[in-house]
């Protein structure tokens, strides 16, 4: 795949995401990928490893139900043959709450037969546990 297909790719699953379009999400995600969110699933069950799709797409609803995305904008993208390294910014209304969680986000993706095969998402959790839980830590 040209850099220039993943890059498209790359643009419109992250377009269909910050859109709530979870049909068009689900078309860009190959059956067999494995999927990773970085943190901690004591205060974040979505977060860890998932495989296949339909993990994936659990993922997402599990997402949907406890945030309402308020802005999820993609800041850099870098691509690379079959690779993509993306940088957002985002905010998430936490819906038991009603706080605002902002964060940067970074994903590591790779695509193959033009869909996604792997994802790998890491953000600084320390500061995004202590907006959830709407209280610094003591440590």
């Amino acid at each position: 795949m040209a850099g220039n297909d993943t890059r498209a790719i790359v643009e419109s699953f992250y377009q269909a995401y910050a859109a709530g379009d979870l049909d068009r999400v689900a078309a860009l995600i190959h059956d067999d990928i494995e999927w990773i969110m970085y943190g901690p699933v004591q205060v974040f069950p979505f977060q860890g490893p998932r495989k296949g799709k339909a993990q994936v797409l659990d993922v997402l609803a599990a997402i949907v139900k406890d945030y309402a995305r308020e802005r999820y904008v993609p800041e850099i993208i870098i691509v690379e043959g079959e690779r993509a390294a993306v940088v957002s910014e985002a905010a998430f209304m936490q819906r038991a709450t009603k706080r605002t969680v902002s964060l940067r986000l970074a994903n590591f993706l790779r695509f193959s037969d033009g869909r996604l095969i792997d994802f790998r998402e890491f953000t600084d959790t320390f500061d995004v546990v202590e907006q959830a839980l709407g209280r610094w830590l003591d440590v």
